[in-house]
């Protein structure tokens, strides 16, 4: 497995990231561990996971679940520095964590701990801010996004606040790193020109959501990251499954799946996403690629990558995705799938 260092940090990360978010729900914690084992045995070091997990549903009885599989991993304490544990602090408005309140610095320094018991271990590699509290164009919302309601001056108070929270938490040894999730290039330059301001910690990554189907990162986003030496920890790099190909056709839904449990797959589901998905089907099967591999692969090969974050419900699923994780896209396939791009922007 390739690895690379994280933006501007020390850590030197895999390329893929084993996501967790169905642990604890879909997917039984005795299969999170084993999953975590066959993850280390192929060279995948870096886990994502959030203090709200799992999802799929996301119920009240189970929101925390997923740190706390994690924390049960028999092997976590022999084994804990192997691993790179991201988490992330929920943001404003999520019912069942803090009844929906705001990140601050006393919700982090909470978070953290609940976060740090949970899982077993003394530390946390990279601490993300889930989502901010002044909104995001995220999760489809970019169709009618309007930031003009919002309150610059406190915004720029609460970075302030925040990053003071962290550089004690950084201090303390609690957490290594602190990122970002869900921003946008405005928000991502507040944070990191704050912190560049009072030497307070930096921004090493963004997780934001990208896929052959979503490109919003490509243009400021990339652009702002390739100067402040920030990478993207890219999550549903297969669209929620969608470019795997199983959803095409008006097939019988395969059981468990997550369209099964959302049909509208949180606002994918739109006429113009079937020809898109055909398209870079079409070009996996002409080049005889499995298109699970083909999708991941070009994820992997973007110049902002940090690391591609996917999720398995089984472990069929991971050796499924284990066995493309070498594969190098060939110049004629990447022109393709620009063409391909170009034919289908921005689908849903």
């Amino acid at each position: 497995m390739q690895t690379k260092k994280l933006g501007w940090s020390s850590l030197e990360v895999s390329k893929l990231c084993l996501g967790s978010m169905t642990w604890g729900e879909q997917t039984a914690p005795e299969d999170g561990w084993r999953q975590i084992d066959t993850a280390l045995a192929h060279g995948i070091n870096l886990i994502d996971t959030a203090e709200m997990y799992p999802t799929n549903p996301m119920r009240a009885e189970t929101s925390g679940d997923t740190e706390r599989v994690i924390g049960n991993w028999p092997s976590i304490k022999k084994r804990r520095d192997e691993l790179i544990i991201a988490t992330k602090v929920t943001g404003e408005g999520h019912k069942f964590v803090r009844e929906g309140a705001p990140i601050s610095a006393s919700t982090i320094q909470s978070a953290v701990e609940n976060s740090l018991r949970a899982m077993n271990t003394d530390y946390i590699d990279i601490y993300q801010l889930h989502w901010p509290n002044r909104g995001s164009y995220m999760f489809r919302k970019n169709w009618q996004y309007d930031p003009t309601g919002q309150d610059s001056a406190a915004f720029y108070d609460h970075v302030d606040e925040v990053l003071d929270q962290m550089d004690e938490l950084v201090k303390a040894g609690k957490i290594r790193y602190f990122g970002l999730s869900n921003e946008s290039a405005w928000g991502t330059s507040v944070w990191v020109q704050a912190a560049k301001a009072q030497n307070r910690p930096r921004v090493v990554s963004i997780q934001n959501e990208y896929s052959l189907l979503c490109r919003l990162f490509d243009l400021d986003m990339a652009e702002l990251c390739h100067h402040e030496q920030v990478d993207l920890l890219a999550f549903s790099p297969l669209a929620a499954g969608l470019l795997s190909g199983k959803y095409q056709g008006g097939a019988n839904l395969p059981e468990g799946s997550r369209m099964s449990a959302m049909p509208e797959l949180g606002g994918r589901i739109n006429a113009k996403v079937w020809p898109a998905i055909d398209a870079y089907l079409g070009i996996a099967q002409k080049h005889g690629l499995d298109p699970v591999h083909m999708a991941l692969a070009w994820a992997m090969m973007r110049p902002f990558m940090g690391s591609v974050i996917f999720g398995a419900t089984t472990q069929i699923q991971l050796e499924h995705i284990l066995a493309g994780a070498d594969l190098v896209l060939s110049d004629e396939v990447l022109a393709e799938i620009t063409a391909a791009h170009k034919a289908h922007p921005m689908p849903y």
